[in-house]
């Protein structure tokens, strides 16, 4: 791809954009969130034209990529973070859909079986072509996807954050299958804002910063340092420098846990975070970390359980309850149960204080609501036109802050946050943990689930390790390392839940 360009009215997404990939190699495409890099990936793919004045060579020979048919006749395939799947239909009918085998004018079922077989015994598929997608995980609907694009007989394979919801065992599997694909010659264009996955996979990476080729590092070249000024500009000092002091132990606490339990996975679990600590939940996949912070939080119903805030014991039945007493919680999810995609940022962060906002009679006053998002937006760095921007259409970094300006904008007393750094490029991690750092100094108590250990380590000022539905051990700042947290998760600390 050579001098690349893309407006959208007066925004100029990309600016005379070089890339090159070769047969035969992973390489990674870095930068943050509204650097390019999907603006990019949908040129190549036919999603969108380019401006004129760039040029697309494919093996050699200028080609021009109209739309998405142009490039499945190349051998170009993508596979979206969102998977665009037809749940309803079997394997083999998502394989061929829109490309039907047919003989005498009908749809030759048996052969589009075959084909698709062959494909999936290529993969070392654990289903067949007759399993219906909607019966499938994530990772075995990756595979449908990959053997789609094989089917067309990609020759490139683009694939975009494709390990955000697998598992570690999942992703080391699709890492062994990428390779694969790598040394049977397919180029493989990796998108990712996870730099371990980029040591550990990519061959070369080439990195955009607003719109703009920055720069392609070879294997031997990567480091942290460099990616992160590449990508952002500027040097990689400290991400998770801690500027508030750990809690006294004199400070009461502000949140009390004691034996909650849900009765069938959960507990009993006793712990507390006082005013202005950071405390750390960590654990593997499955140890029953937002299980927990559920329960807590009211969105699932306890079975046994005390929580006291401030030294006085509350009923906590619903979230409403929860946020009454102080308590908010982030959730993992924010596309499904966190954000209303289809409002506006205005409407996302003030929906939690409308009432208490509302002039006699129940009005909105649209003026208070309007200044609070303007303070929000330059609070906590959020990149959008206006506050009437439709949150659907924020990058997930800025729809990460979207979510935390809402809570914050209840005055809570203790926030718990469930993965607050998941899906977001690394300036916007930034700017999450300065946020939390400067809320612990504020006083706040923070509960925070992090998959990622350096946050935990960097930020926590205790740790609690989560092990088989229980708190299997705690972690004051000095004892806090990778190590001693897996071996607790673990239990080769020889504990037991």
């Amino acid at each position: 791809m050579r001098g690349i360009a893309k407006t959208f009215g007066a925004v100029k997404a990309l600016r005379r954009v070089d890339l090159q990939v070769y047969a035969g190699e992973i390489h990674a495409l870095m930068g943050e969130n509204g650097a390019g890099k999907s603006t990019l990936m949908k040129i190549l793919s036919g999603a969108y034209r380019a401006d004129p004045g760039g040029e697309l060579v494919f093996e050699g020979k200028p080609v021009i990529v109209a739309n998405p048919t142009d490039a499945r006749r190349l051998g170009i395939a993508i596979i979206y973070q969102e998977l665009s799947l037809a749940p309803n239909l079997t394997v083999s009918e998502n394989i061929a859909l829109g490309r039907e085998i047919h003989r005498s004018g009908l749809v030759d079922r048996g052969a589009m079986r075959r084909k698709c077989a062959g494909i999936l015994a290529r993969l070392g598929a654990p289903f067949g072509p007759d399993t219906l997608v909607h019966t499938l995980s994530i990772a075995e609907r990756q595979l449908v996807e990959i053997a789609r694009a094989l089917s067309m007989d990609a020759r490139v394979l683009i694939m975009d954050e494709p390990t955000t919801a697998l598992s570690s065992r999942e992703t080391d599997r699709l890492f062994d299958l990428i390779r694969r694909l790598r040394d049977e010659g397919i180029a493989i264009i990796y998108i990712s804002h996870r730099m371990a996955e980029v040591y550990e996979l990519a061959d070369r990476c080439s990195v955009l910063r607003d719109g703009q080729y920055v720069g392609t590092l070879l294997r031997d070249e990567l480091s942290a340092k460099t990616l992160v000024r590449m990508m952002v500009g500027r040097e990689l000092f400290d991400f998770y420098r801690k500027q508030h002091g750990a809690a006294a132990d004199t400070t009461r606490p502000a949140l009390v846990v004691d034996g909650i339990a849900d009765g069938r996975r959960i507990g009993p679990c006793s712990f507390e975070v006082r005013a202005g600590e950071v405390v750390g939940l960590a654990g593997l996949v499955g140890s029953g970390r937002t299980e927990l912070a559920r329960l807590v939080y009211g969105a699932d119903r306890p079975a046994a359980g005390v929580v006291s805030i401030e030294g006085r014991s509350v009923q906590i039945t619903s979230p409403a309850d929860a946020i009454a007493a102080g308590i908010v919680y982030l959730t993992e999810d924010r596309r499904g149960q966190g954000l209303f995609l289809d409002m506006t940022i205005d409407d996302n962060v003030n929906i939690g204080v409308m009432a208490r906002d509302a002039a006699p009679g129940g009005v909105r006053r649209f003026a208070k609501a309007r200044e609070r998002t303007q303070r929000s937006m330059q609070g906590l760095s959020i990149r959008a036109r206006s506050g009437r921007t439709h949150v659907g259409s924020l990058s997930g970094g800025n729809q990460q802050k979207v979510l935390l300006a809402r809570l914050l904008e209840t005055e809570p007393k203790v926030l718990i946050l469930d993965e607050p750094t998941r899906g977001v490029d690394i300036g916007a991690k930034s700017d999450i943990y300065r946020l939390i750092d400067r809320l612990a100094a504020a006083g706040a108590a923070v509960l925070m689930i992090s998959s990622e250990l350096p946050e935990i380590i960097g930020l926590a000022d205790r740790v609690l390790v989560m092990r088989d539905g229980a708190i299997a051990g705690s972690l004051s700042r000095g004892e806090i390392t990778q190590e001693a947290i897996i071996e607790i998760a673990t239990g080769q600390d020889g504990t037991r839940s």
